[in-house]
């Protein structure tokens, strides 16, 4: 399979590696100094490309690829304002988009498991829900689309709340999401019941970025020959 990768920083280096050893080729690497190079490349050299680049040039790079006519899978996060175009373009070009706010398999099982707590906690008023992030200092976004994500499952199944907050003391229908930047912290994401008695959270830890760029090379390979728009889900269900 060919594919380009468009954002060539630390992720990018490690899917590389992930997609060589499971025998892709990689067509370009590219970040900003290079861009030109992606703008030369047409749908008949690449089978998918990969963006993994930053919130301020998702939106125009993932466009260039819908309007190319070559499958993309994005995991880039901080843009999601703008998602909602890309997912008509999408439609109207009949092309493929592939996003997820975290492509680790154990992160995307958390999602499963904080939906289905929430479900078992949302009658026990006693307790008061919240989620914490802890990311590297680089990460640009705060939160982490995955805390947005995770939130947003409490949201769905928690009786009362409808909205998130990020590093402020929530109201009564608000999900707290406490975000925190620590050294090289590839990404850490607890979701915590308190009440007067007891504590019940649940936690996943990454110890490196591998998760995220297998999940990511696996979902360029499984989107290759599709028409629309996907996430995890749909790949976890085949």
């Amino acid at each position: 399979m060919n594919i380009v990768l468009l954002g060539y920083g630390k992720m990018g280096k490690v899917i590389e590696k992930i997609a060589l050893s499971r025998g892709h080729n990689i067509v370009a690497r590219i970040d900003v100094n290079n861009r030109s190079e992606f703008d030369a490349l047409s749908a008949s050299q690449v089978d998918a490309v990969i963006e993994f680049s930053h919130p301020l040039s998702a939106f125009d790079n993932v466009k260039s690829c819908i309007e190319k006519g070559i499958p993309v899978v994005c995991g880039t996060t901080g843009w999601l304002e703008k998602k909602p175009e890309i997912e008509a373009l999408t439609l109207e070009k009949q092309g493929a988009f592939f996003w997820s706010s975290n492509y680790s398999i154990g992160v995307n099982i958390f999602f499963q498991l904080n939906k289905m707590l929430a479900r078992l906690m949302s009658p026990q008023k006693q307790y008061t829900v919240s989620t914490t992030e802890i990311h590297h200092t680089e990460k640009k976004d705060s939160p982490s689309g995955t805390a947005i994500t995770i939130a947003e499952g409490l949201i769905e199944n928690l009786e009362g709340k409808d909205k998130w907050i990020n590093n402020e003391i929530p109201a009564q229908n608000e999900v707290a999401i406490w975000s925190a930047r620590e050294g090289k912290v590839p990404g850490t994401h607890i979701v915590k019941y308190i009440s007067d008695i007891d504590q019940i959270e649940i936690l996943h830890q990454a110890h490196g970025r591998e998760g995220f760029a297998l999940g990511a090379v696996i979902a360029a390979e499984w989107i290759v020959g599709k028409k629309g728009i996907f996430g995890m889900n749909e790949l976890l269900a085949n």
